[in-house]
């Protein structure tokens, strides 16, 4: 009798190795997994296309080393926070702008649009920091939010800041937008636009109304050398070129 309490004990310890030795082999392929998933992620995608790429910043970026930004070839173009709503302007613009083009990026400008504000006071905050002489891209009109309008009510505050802007300027600005949120309010009532559409997955967006964009904003959480912290990159789509979004000095 004991020698077999014995053999079952002894049986009972190897069937627990066996078990935790098993264990261990799932914990390393796990890991192995994750690990896998993390290299992934930190291949963006300048790294595994021919797209022209490019970014844009604001005062959430702090302080940017502008001549490391500039040496990095897969950057083309930046597009910089000038003004907000009626009087609020991006507190590193004049520097940024000033150091993007010193250091041979192509620069554009662009205003946040808050509808509930008034478009002449708006267009006079924005007018203010783009100055057509420092622009080599066109200038862009963030659309994020209704600010609680109805839809009709926002897309005619909308509308007549664009028309606003484009006499201005003397061309249509780009507008950029989150692709739901175009789905949604949008939708077929800015075809005479360029537009850029925002969407943070690997997929390519899609709009509801298959409609034509030329650029895409692909990831908020991007890196690159010469800022600290997570920085918005966008790049363009298909044929598209930067040709197409030049600011056009009469």
């Amino acid at each position: 009798m004991k020698s077999c309490k014995k053999f079952t004990f002894v049986s009972f310890v190897s069937y627990l190795f066996i078990i935790f030795a098993n264990m261990n082999r799932i914990i390393f392929v796990v890991i192995s997994i994750f690990t896998s998933l993390a290299i992934q992620a930190q291949t963006q995608c300048e790294d595994t296309c021919s797209h022209i790429h490019g970014i844009d910043l604001s005062h959430y970026q702090g302080d940017v080393f502008w001549e490391t930004v500039g040496d990095n070839t897969k950057m083309a173009y930046v597009y910089l926070k000038a003004s907000e709503g009626g009087d609020n302007i991006d507190s590193k613009y004049k520097i940024n702008i000033d150091l993007a083009h010193r250091y041979g990026l192509k620069v554009g400008s662009y205003h946040f649009y808050r509808p509930k504000i008034d478009q002449e006071q708006q267009l006079h905050n924005f007018m203010a920091q783009c100055r057509p002489g420092d622009q080599d891209l066109l200038p862009m009109i963030d659309i994020e939010t209704k600010s609680g309008m109805k839809t009709e009510e926002f897309c005619d505050s909308l509308f007549k800041f664009l028309h606003l802007v484009e006499k201005v300027y003397r061309q249509k600005p780009l507008l950029y937008t989150f692709a739901n949120f175009y789905d949604h309010y949008l939708l077929g009532k800015i075809n005479g636009y360029k537009l850029m559409v925002a969407q943070y997955t690997q997929r390519l967006p899609k709009l509801a109304d298959n409609r034509d964009f030329i650029m895409w904003q692909y990831t908020g959480k991007g890196h690159i050398n010469g800022i600290n912290g997570y920085v918005d990159k966008s790049r363009f789509m298909g044929k598209h070129r930067l040709r197409e979004i030049r600011f056009r000095h009469r």
